[in-house]
């Protein structure tokens, strides 16, 4: 498909996960066999021995090499795109670190990115929000004219999604959120005028629950241009992660799977680990150091520090990290190559087209 000036030949965007999840390893894989690879920009630098010292420019550094080695595997096949959080101190930073070191796309969520086109100015990089409702996207695409352009696709995270979760406490709990289905509809009908006006289509892509290749040809049939997915590619031989990160995948069970409430100030979903039940327990485990990477993050406060909890988990660490996953990961039952993944969803995709 063609967004914009770029060629994606599968309809299929791997989320970006941090920290550590989804680095060049992962994302170059993906990108190698045709789709859309996502690093994530959440302290790609963690593994440096500069990290604690002079933490923004290691990962401004880290993020671009990152970039560069995806870019290479993909040789040309599939895109290569960045995960930037609006929650992130210094986020222009890692904007133009991404546009810089070439990267195909940015993708922004955990807040709205209202910013994020009068940033990237008029860099050859697409440029997509994630948004949880039409009335977010069409917000978005009110402020983003007004800076020149409008989105490249959209990326819709529903609620069964694994990470931070664009929905209230409350709908999550009482599964009460609106289902990705209908606000696919939503978006779509909110970008229609947008697209009329700009003479282009916007791709959407949906995310949050999509399992199968049956889903990817479900999701077009109502409209997307495609899906985006992430728990099950950390299930892969190329993901970054610690193999003790996937095995635990691998291991969960439904029951395993729990909503949290994270710094970044929205609910997330994850695997109920040790980490979690002790927060449970004794309402806040103080942060032992600050790294002042969060906006909404006050150390004197929160009931944990999320970055030493994601970097635990990438590393492996059950007893003190935070792993997050879709609700689907009960479904994720062996770790395979990226390669393997992929031609079982295409298959499956076009058999159900």
């Amino acid at each position: 498909m063609q967004i914009k000036n770029k060629e994606l030949p599968l309809p299929i965007i791997q989320g970006g996960m941090g920290v550590g999840i989804s680095l060049s390893g992962l994302a170059g894989a993906v990108a190698a066999c045709g789709g859309m690879g996502v690093i994530s920009a959440a302290h790609p630098g963690y593994l440096d021995p500069d990290f604690d010292t002079d933490m923004l420019a290691v990962n401004l550094r880290c993020l671009q090499e990152e970039i560069e080695k995806a870019k290479k595997t993909a040789a040309g096949r599939g895109l290569v795109g960045v995960n930037i959080m609006v929650a992130a101190q210094k986020y222009e930073q890692f904007v133009w670190a991404a546009v810089q070191a070439g990267a195909d796309a940015i993708i922004s969520g955990a807040g709205l990115p209202t910013e994020l086109p009068a940033i990237a100015g008029d860099a050859d990089i697409l440029l997509a929000p994630i948004v949880s409702s039409g009335r977010a996207a069409k917000l978005l695409c009110r402020k983003w004219e007004r800076a020149g352009r409008l989105p490249d696709f959209v990326v819709i995270e529903g609620s069964r999604a694994g990470g931070h979760l664009g929905f209230s406490p409350e709908e999550l709990e009482s599964k009460t959120a609106p289902e990705l289905w209908k606000i696919l509809a939503e978006v779509l009908d909110e970008l229609r005028p947008f697209e009329e006006k700009c003479g282009c289509p916007i791709p959407v892509f949906v995310a949050g629950g999509i399992f199968t290749g049956a889903e990817i040809a479900q999701a077009q049939q109502r409209g997307a241009a495609g899906v985006q997915m992430a728990t099950r590619f950390i299930a892969t031989e190329e993901c970054d992660a610690d193999i003790r990160y996937k095995q635990a995948m691998v291991n969960a069970r439904e029951e395993d799977v729990v909503l949290i409430k994270s710094p970044v100030g929205m609910p997330g979903r994850a695997l109920n680990s040790p980490l979690i039940q002790r927060i449970a327990i004794q309402g806040r485990i103080p942060p032992q150091h600050c790294l002042n990477c969060l906006r909404p993050c006050n150390p004197a406060e929160t009931s944990y520090c999320i970055t030493d909890a994601l970097i635990a988990a990438a590393k492996g660490d059950w007893e003190n990290g935070l792993f997050f996953c879709g609700d689907n990961v009960g479904r994720v039952d062996k770790i395979v190559p990226v390669r393997e993944l992929i031609e079982e969803l295409v298959h499956d995709w076009r058999a159900n087209q």
